[in-house]
């Protein structure tokens, strides 16, 4: 990888910022941009950037994610860049560089993306109302992919997310005496109910679904106090926005039934809602050839089909006449996205980086 690749990937990796939070990351892209010559437009109230090639139509537009997750890292809590995407912005930069040293298309725009707030599932739906994608013909993403979906150095040309779905709930009743259980319902209780039923929830097995409940808090410090009130969250994943709602209207059910029965007030409330991804075949097919170009047909991977979710698809959801893929990067990815200790091959960047400048280049030559 070129010497200053590394050191963008480098300092990426140390300095990862969550959610809605990537200011200083948003500052340094921008600052490197515009060192190359570049037009960057950033966001009044939001982090995250854009940045043009060329002008007019057609616009072919590269996606790259910018948080990083908020996790345990050897016994502490910080944000740490496990999910790639430190890897996806020194990405995209490098398409940058490749496309300006060849100078600027002669028709149409090459559109890069630096989204804010993928972990949260917000930050696509919020940048398709900022208008980044109004004028956008064909949109392409990309994902570093673990071991057991794709082996080193192989690439596919689609990546088929399923839904997911993130329910924050509550439940809200009154407290009582330890010894006067019979004057309240124990909150502690009530959840252990909700866990349950998720577990008891079917739906047709040849569509991958699950549901569980993925934090619970009630009580305090008094051990003498029989809670009434708790917080949770549910995790919900569903590879077809078919299975998803199904998913939704049981979970609705249950939560009423049980705040029936012990009395209680159950409230959910969606934090996030990633839909499953819609696949253009056009688009698919440039990236097909570009993988090809670059690596040959021996390392040409079918669509990857995974559980795990993309906000990237609210981009086709939100604007049905775009055409969308997301390329699928095979680079010996352990122990697995979202360890506070993954690793991969970064020797995977700079063939990436290849990638995807055929592929803007052909998809734009295409139009």
């Amino acid at each position: 990888m070129h010497p200053q690749l590394t050191n963008i990937f480098e300092h990426l990796h140390a300095h990862p910022e969550i959610s809605w939070e990537e200011h200083n990351t948003t500052a340094y892209i921008k600052n490197l941009l515009e060192e190359y010559g570049c037009e960057v437009k950033t966001f009044d109230s939001i982090p995250g950037l854009v940045t043009d090639i060329g002008e007019g139509r057609p616009v072919v537009a590269l996606r790259a994610d910018i948080d990083a997750v908020w996790q345990e890292v050897n016994g502490t809590f910080q944000a740490n860049h496990s999910c790639g995407h430190d890897a996806h912005m020194t990405i995209a930069i490098g398409v940058i560089r490749n496309l300006l040293e060849e100078g600027p298309p002669h028709t149409g725009t090459f559109r890069f993306i630096f989204q804010p707030a993928e972990e949260k599932g917000t930050g696509a739906a919020t940048l398709v109302d900022q208008g980044v994608v109004d004028d956008v013909d064909v949109l392409y993403g990309m994902h570093l992919r673990p071991n057991e979906e794709l082996a080193n150095g192989h690439f596919a040309p689609a990546i088929q997310h399923g839904a997911a779905k993130f329910l924050q709930g509550t439940i809200r009743g009154d407290d009582a005496h330890g010894a006067r259980p019979h004057l309240n319902t124990n909150a502690i209780q009530v959840g252990m109910d909700i866990a349950q039923q998720l577990n008891n929830i079917h739906i047709n097995p040849m569509i991958p679904h699950s549901a569980k409940m993925t934090t619970f808090h009630a009580g305090g410090k008094s051990p003498n106090i029989i809670p009434g009130n708790a917080d949770f969250s549910i995790d919900l994943r569903a590879q077809t926005n078919e299975v998803m709602q199904e998913l939704m209207d049981k979970i609705k059910k249950l939560t009423h039934a049980l705040a029936t029965y012990h009395h209680v007030d159950i409230e959910l409330e969606v934090g996030a809602d990633v839909p499953a991804a819609v696949i253009d075949p056009e688009a698919k097919a440039v990236m097909q050839a570009a993988i090809s170009e670059n690596v040959g047909n021996d390392k040409r991977a079918p669509t990857i089909t995974t559980t795990g979710g993309d906000d990237f698809h609210f981009y086709t959801i939100k604007r049905p006449d775009l055409k969308a893929t997301m390329l699928a990067i095979g680079c010996d990815l352990k122990p697995g996205l979202h360890h506070p200790q993954m690793t991969f091959d970064r020797d995977a960047i700079p063939t990436t980086i290849e990638i995807l400048t055929t592929t803007l280049k052909k998809r734009q030559a295409e139009r």
